[in-house]
């Protein structure tokens, strides 16, 4: 099987869905809009797209499709990774490995001297994987707040 890393395009959309719907259930949950997967695609091609990755597998009789993504960004001062996700038959073939090595060395390229990530307590396999390429808990804890548009609005 050949794999190779490429930054996404619009024609990946269709693929990034179904294969992010199925890496993360949450995805399907309309009450949580904060995870529409459609979103998350229009807001990273707003900011730093190129750091938007795929990882296709080439079929020959078939075209290629897209077994894996990884998104990160970087804000001058760490560098973070989102939504890494292989596909089911594709897993366990160091697919997900080289999309992490790829986007470490796209943040190192740009100066990066950190890379944060976060992953939910509740899967011990995926902290497993990330544990075998060397990342660490940091002695931090990890707060969040959503934002409202009526936060934001005059007057509010």
């Amino acid at each position: 099987m050949s794999i190779s890393i490429r930054p996404f395009t619009a024609a990946d959309t269709d693929a990034v869905l179904a294969l992010w719907l199925d890496a993360f259930p949450e995805y399907g949950d309309a009450s949580r809009p904060q995870r529409d997967p459609r979103l998350s695609i229009a807001n990273k091609l707003g900011t730093q797209p190129e750091l938007f990755f795929v990882a296709v597998r080439d079929e020959d009789d078939e075209g290629s499709a897209v077994v894996g993504t990884v998104m990160t960004g970087y804000d001058g001062h760490r560098g973070w990774l989102y939504s890494l996700a292989v596909a089911r038959d594709a897993r366990r073939l160091g697919i997900g490995t080289r999309l992490v090595r790829h986007a470490e060395h796209a943040l190192t390229a740009r100066g990066c001297p950190k890379l944060n990530l976060q992953v939910l307590s509740s899967k011990p396999d995926v902290l497993a994987f990330y544990d075998a390429l060397g990342y660490r808990a940091d002695a931090v804890v990890s707060l969040g707040k959503r934002l409202t548009q009526q936060e934001f609005e005059p007057g509010a």
